[in-house]
Parts: C-alpha cells; sequence; structure tokens
C-alpha cells in the first residue's frame, strides 16, 4: 500500500471495507471480529494504530511482533460463531 493510498483510507473513514483499531500493543477481541466481518464479506482493510475519527496514533515499536504473534493463536474462539448461537 501506498502512502497515497492509506491518506485516501484515513479521509473516506470508517465503513464496511475499512476499520481502524488503536492496538497500542495488543489485538483487542473486536479485532478479531472485524477480521471475520471482513471474511464473511469482500475483505477490506484493518488499519491498527488509527483511531475511530483517523487520527493515527501508532503502535509501540516492541509490541509489534506480539501482535503479530498473537494475530492467529490467540483469536477467541468465539468470534467465529454467529450472535446469538452456541
Amino acid at each position: 500500500m501506498t502512502i497515497k493510498n492509506l491518506e485516501k483510507l484515513l479521509q473516506q473513514g470508517e465503513g464496511l471495507k475499512v476499520e481502524f483499531k488503536t492496538s497500542l500493543f495488543e489485538l483487542s477481541k473486536n479485532t478479531f471480529e472485524t477480521v471475520c466481518a471482513f471474511l464473511n464479506r469482500k475483505g477490506g482493510h484493518l488499519l491498527l494504530g488509527v483511531k475511530d475519527g483517523g487520527t493515527i496514533e501508532g503502535v509501540i515499536e516492541d509490541g509489534i511482533q506480539n501482535i503479530i504473534d498473537n494475530a492467529c493463536t490467540n483469536c477467541p474462539k468465539d468470534s467465529f460463531r454467529e450472535k446469538g448461537k452456541n
């Protein structure tokens, strides 16, 4: 992704294909829910280190490897269940 494309996504804001997550040093449960939603649609862009309003906050450099390592291994099991079903 180019800087120009990133700037365009930040300007257009969140929607069906764009989601911002603060995620300073770890992924929250709702991050996994967003990934599942993208997988059930036509994909999308998940921007970590960005506040809901589009302000870039960044991620803690020492936390980047933790985010990568835990992206799949710590995905909450209930993220893949349909709401209201056990």
